[in-house]
């Protein structure tokens, strides 16, 4: 029976390089330096407040239902909880884009968000005149059962 496994003749002799054979480490000079460096990690660190009217601006400026799924996305991409009034700003998108669904799931991102339910009931306490002003209900209003 022949065997399927060949071994090339190649691969049992060890390769040997001569000293034309190994690559050459191209060092910079100070001049070409700072331009061939980036530094990522030199970045500005945004403070709360420009993250809360970046992301006002944001919402204010939303035209479609793609764009308002986005920048939901992202503002609950980081690690903390938008202010009321980007949620705010988020809700009065939704209702111009005629969004109902992605309204009521911004209440279940918050609720995802927060670190107790304490904190979930202050939001809804404060958002509680402009839910009812643009008539959004909250999955617990709509699903009492899955309490």
């Amino acid at each position: 029976m022949a065997s399927f496994l060949r071994i090339a003749s190649s691969a049992a002799r060890p390769i040997l390089r001569t000293s034309t054979q190994v690559p050459r480490v191209v060092v910079p000079t100070v001049a070409s330096k700072a331009s061939a460096i980036r530094f990522y990690s030199d970045s500005h660190e945004e403070s709360f407040e420009e993250f809360t009217a970046r992301y006002e601006k944001e919402f204010e400026n939303v035209n479609d239902v793609f764009e308002l799924q986005r920048n939901l996305n992202n503002a609950f991409a980081y690690d903390l909880v938008p202010s009321p009034s980007v949620i705010v700003a988020a809700l009065k998108a939704a209702r111009r884009v005629n969004d109902f669904p992605t309204a009521v799931r911004i209440f279940e991102g918050i609720k995802a968000k927060v670190e107790n339910k304490q904190q979930y009931h202050q939001y809804l306490d404060e958002l509680k005149d402009l839910r009812e002003e643009l008539g959004v209900s909250l999955v617990e209003d709509l699903y009492p059962e899955n309490k």
